[in-house]
């Protein structure tokens, strides 16, 4: 298999565009050095030639400059501005399972495109994501050729033994990609990286990557850096980087935030799975004595432990959270006999040796964090979730195996031994877990609602064939360990399971490959995203670790099938994780960890949460509404008794919301519903599933097979194709205009600083002092680029149209005084005019009889949903029950079932897709009116929150368009089909045809 990656997702050409325009009017240039440090001597020993030079990077951009580029960026990206340029630290967030790697990897060949720069080092917290980057380059590489023109790099793992690479990274003038973790860099004492070397001229290594001014990404910062003074931060900090970027779904520290793609944003914009929770809970079992140690605590010298005991409460026994210490006499803390002679003892906080002595009849019992004493039998309970992770898992496989998608699922295992351990030879035998699953495993394979999957298969070895288990290996005993990295030795163990995983990944993705299900015990709890995993199965207890985002993150990207391709749609990508606590818990528990690790605060709105709403600017662009603005609204909610002074909304504002509308003052109501949207993200919750609630989704036939259905079916049913129709002078006017009228640009200027130089044993030390001025030069020497391949190289225009282009604007001596910002100039203004012309200018076209959705796929197509996203109660629904999306679906639902004018309607299925140049479009309702008892409207609705078109993205507008065109190719018939975009039912039933279609 080879995967294939898309090279226009919006959300994340958004990613690299805000790093790239940080340094929008940089020149095209580098800096070059000597690479020997004694050109003779070396050259004596190593043959080296005097002059080798190294080539680096090189910034030309004034701090103000950068400053103004940072808050350019921010401010259309919904981020507060940063109020001064504090260091040269960049911060990306994007949710996990959206592409981080590939947003990194494709910024580096932007930012070599658009500045020049040639020198990156990716610097990574573990060896799991250090494999998983050099995997990405490798199976990418082709990808980036094709994208920039077959530019030349090289990418290589930093090694101390080869520390050659390290001169040929500073001596080449390609690009350059060395990946790294922490662990290598941060140890100066006894790291060869900062010892002089042969290998490197008689350099030592730091300081030839020190000379190239390296962009420095950091892949999961707050695992790298070891706090702002860490061991980590100082060893990137030693490299002198020209900037450093970082990358994560969790940062602790967020130096100069430029994008945000946050859990929320992802999951509502369905870029990674939709999660369902499918609990484990023991109820009832309180018939012997019960402690479970969840923390231990020393706070000023108070030392004490949280326990789960069986209480006794005035409505029965209850299982609950209790703070004890030591000597604590358990029956008198339960009120229950059951827990007689039971005491605490020693409380142990030392930490990575915290634990609880338990006295009980018989002797101690010692319980770690997490452990129990009395519970039920934890292999019962176990067994129970292995069951329901095979059923769960042949569910799916039924029902994506047909659509070329294979099903994985992962279980996170408390220790090796349980799933595999060695008899007295040294032979792998099975642990408790893999008996237990290969047991489960045919029990279910016999069941008469799988046969279909085992029409095949002999049964006999089946079971054993579609699990294993991968953990890291003991070089010397080469048997199976727990992972740890917390040593070189521990490193080396967890480096072979790594290296297995990630050379695995296109394998276990084929149908060719019996293995499906992967047993863990930490080595896949970072670095290694197989898109293919529907099932995470928790047998160890997460409830006293911080790790409910970081197990589930191993699920959450959108799946491929068997040619490699995304496959998009929460109708087939749900993760559905099985844990041993209640959905609401679950639920409850991830809500708080996005808060702590996302800076989210759910409920409160801050002043700058408007900053990013489109507004029609007085020359017809589309601009953001500005900080100023944004805190004006957030004054007038306060004022209005919308939220309080903290910002913490109130349930007059929820209430609005529900009723669709928020007093706004006059300039801002025309964005009501972008406003609208903003407050409900925070005023709402994270969504999470319960997979006890999930019910299929049956057509009701009556309807389905009914006339009326058919005869709104077969106007709306065929497929078409598209072209897109330039008007090439119209293009050419527009991009004229557009770049005539674009922003000056500025002259080059110097910048003057001074410093104290002071001379010590430590060495030279610079100290800047006032006095800083800025001068304009006049550049007269300027080696101009080639400025139509530059431009035909982002437009795809011909170089003819961009000569008409250029020459018409007037604007060519701007090109002469700086012409790197006026390519980047001239490249946005034609490619928002070329965006805007594929909408005018596209064509429908029908395909013909043949080529059309049947019917009969309604009841072909399994469908789901969740029974608080349902409307239950329908009549005139093709479908059982209606699944929606949002409250403005679920009120347009409820409208068609009030509205008698209202004889038959649909919830158009995900299968149901119109082709754009955007990428598939599912529009929402098919709706069947009949006006008087005579007029017949066929509708297709659109239904959206607000008929603004400043309130619709770019994307979403552009979509509806081509809706409008598809729909218009389908007018064939005397009464066809009409498109409309609508709020409510009103907006459809209330007009006569024609006024209809055109609202």
């Amino acid at each position: 298999m080879k995967l294939h990656f898309e090279p226009d997702l919006d959300y994340q050409l958004q990613a690299i565009e805000a790093v790239c325009d940080l340094f929008r009017g940089q020149e095209i240039c580098r800096t070059e050095f000597t690479v020997t440090r004694d050109p003779a001597d070396t050259q004596m020993r190593l043959g080296f030639a005097q002059n080798d030079l190294g080539i680096g990077n090189r910034l030309t951009l004034l701090d103000e400059e950068l400053l103004a580029n940072l808050q350019a960026v921010q401010l259309r990206n919904g981020i507060a501005p940063s109020e001064s340029l504090a260091s040269g630290d960049f911060t990306v967030e994007m949710e996990t399972g959206t592409g981080k790697t590939y947003v990194y990897l494709r910024t580096i060949f932007e930012l070599n495109k658009r500045y020049g720069f040639t020198k990156f080092v990716i610097v990574v917290p573990s060896i799991a994501i250090k494999e998983g980057v050099y995997k990405s380059l490798q199976i990418m590489e082709d990808h980036f050729r094709s994208l920039y023109a077959g530019v030349p790099f090289d990418y290589f793992l930093y090694d101390s033994a080869k520390l050659g690479q390290v001169r040929n990274f500073a001596t080449s003038a390609q690009i350059q990609i060395m990946v790294v973790t922490v662990g290598a860099i941060n140890k100066k004492d006894v790291n060869n990286l900062y010892k002089d070397s042969e290998k490197t001229g008689g350099e030592k290594p730091i300081d030839l990557i020190k000379a190239t001014r390296p962009i420095v990404i950091v892949d999961e910062p707050q695992s790298v850096d070891g706090g702002l003074s860490g061991a980590g931060k100082q060893a990137l900090d030693a490299m002198n980087p020209l900037c450093t970027l970082r990358y994560s779904a969790t940062h602790v520290d967020k130096h100069h935030m430029v994008y945000r793609l946050d859990a929320v944003d992802a999951y509502e914009r369905r870029l990674v799975k939709q999660i369902e929770v499918a609990s484990a809970t023991v109820e009832d079992a309180h018939n012997k004595p019960y402690v479970r140690l969840l923390s231990v605590s020393n706070k000023r010298g108070s030392i004490s432990a949280k326990v789960e005991l069986d209480v006794e409460t005035a409505t029965g026994v209850q299982r609950r959270e209790v703070t004890v210490y030591d000597g604590d006499d358990l029956e008198q803390t339960t009120r229950r006999p059951i827990y007689r002679d039971c005491r605490i003892g020693e409380i142990c906080v030392a930490k990575g040796n915290e634990f609880l002595e338990l006295r009980v009849p018989g002797g101690e019992q010692y319980l770690r964090p997490g452990q129990a004493w009395g519970d039920v039998d934890p292999l019962a309970v176990q067994r129970e979730m292995i069951r329901r992770t095979i059923k769960e898992h042949l569910d799916k496989e039924k029902r994506l195996r047909p659509l070329g998608i294979k099903v994985l699922s992962l279980f996170f295992i408390d220790e090796v031994a349980k799933y595999r351990q060695y008899d007295d030879d040294g032979n792998p035998v099975k642990g408790v877990y893999a008996r237990l699953f290969e047991e489960e495993y045919k029990r279910l394979a016999n069941h008469p609602d799988y046969r279909t999957l085992f029409q095949e298969v002999d049964l006999s070895h089946a079971a054993e064939e579609v699990h294993e288990g991968y953990f890291s290996i003991d070089k010397k005993s080469k048997r199976a360990v727990d992972t740890t990295e917390s040593n070189q030795a521990g490193r080396e163990a967890a480096e072979q399971a790594y290296n297995l995983i990630m050379k695995d990944k296109e394998r276990l993705l084929s149908f060719d490959t019996p293995l499906k299900f992967i047993f863990s015990h930490s080595a896949l709890r970072e670095g290694w995203d197989n898109p293919n995993v529907f099932q995470i199965c928790t047998l160890r207890d997460i409830r006293t670790e911080r790790e409910r985002r970081q197990t589930i993150g191993r699920g959450l990207r959108l799946c491929v099938n068997q040619d490699g391709q995304r496959v998009r749609g929460f109708d087939v990508n749900t993760l559905t994780v099985i844990a041993t606590e209640s959905y609401e818990q679950f639920a409850e528990n991830l809500q708080k960890e996005i808060e702590a690790e996302t800076g989210i605060r759910f409920g409160i709105l801050e002043a700058h949460h408007f900053v990013a709403v489109k507004v029609t600017s007085e020359s017809g662009e589309m601009t953001p509404l500005g900080l100023e603005k944004s805190k004006a609204l957030w004054e007038h909610l306060r004022s209005a008794g919308y939220i309080d002074a903290r910002g913490k909304v109130q349930e007059s504002l929820k209430q609005a919301l529900a009723n669709g509308h928020i007093e706004l003052p006059d300039e801002f109501r025309p964005h009501h519903a972008q406003i609208a949207d903003i407050i409900a993200k925070v005023a709402g919750r994270f969504e999470i599933k319960n997979a006890d609630e999930r019910r299929p989704v049956r057509p009701r036939q009556a309807i389905l097979h009914s006339p009326e259905f058919k005869a709104l079916w077969d106007r709306i049913k065929d497929k078409t194709t598209y072209r897109v129709e330039f008007d090439n002078e119209k293009l050419v006017e527009a991009c004229i205009k557009a770049l005539r009228d674009a922003p000056p640009l500025p002259k080059t200027r110097l910048q003057w600083r001074k410093a104290d130089i002071a001379i010590g044993k430590g060495g030279v030390e610079a100290t800047e002092r006032g006095g800083a001025q800025t001068v304009v030069l006049d550049e007269t020497d300027i080696e101009l680029p080639d400025l139509l391949t530059q431009l035909q190289d982002r437009t795809q225009l011909t170089r003819r149209t961009i000569c008409r282009v250029l020459t018409g604007s007037g604007r060519l001596d701007d090109f002469k005084r700086n012409p790197q910002a006026f390519i980047e100039l001239a490249a946005e203004a034609i490619n928002r005019c070329k965006r805007l012309a594929i909408v005018d200018g596209i064509k429908y076209q029908r395909l013909g009889d043949e080529y059309y959705y049947a019917q009969e796929l309604f009841e072909q197509e399994e469908l789901t949903g969740y029974i608080r996203n349902m409307l239950t109660e329908t009549r005139k629904s093709v479908f059982e029950s209606v699944v929606y999306d949002s409250g403005t679906e679920a009120a347009f639902a409820d409208g068609l079932e009030k509205n008698e004018a209202v004889k038959v309607y649909a919830k158009l299925p995900g299968w149901f897709k119109v082709p754009t140049p955007l990428g598939s479009y599912n529009p929402d309702w098919a709706v069947l009116v009949e006006k008087d008892g005579a007029e017949r409207l066929y509708l297709v609705v659109e239904t959206k929150s607000s008929l603004f078109t400043d309130d619709l993205g770019d994307k979403e507008s552009a979509k509806i368009e081509c809706g409008k065109a598809h729909f218009k190719a389908l007018e064939v018939r005397e009464t066809p089909a009409r498109y409309v975009v609508a709020r409510t039912v009103d907006d459809i039933v209330s007009f006569p045809v024609k006024q209809a279609f055109q609202k």
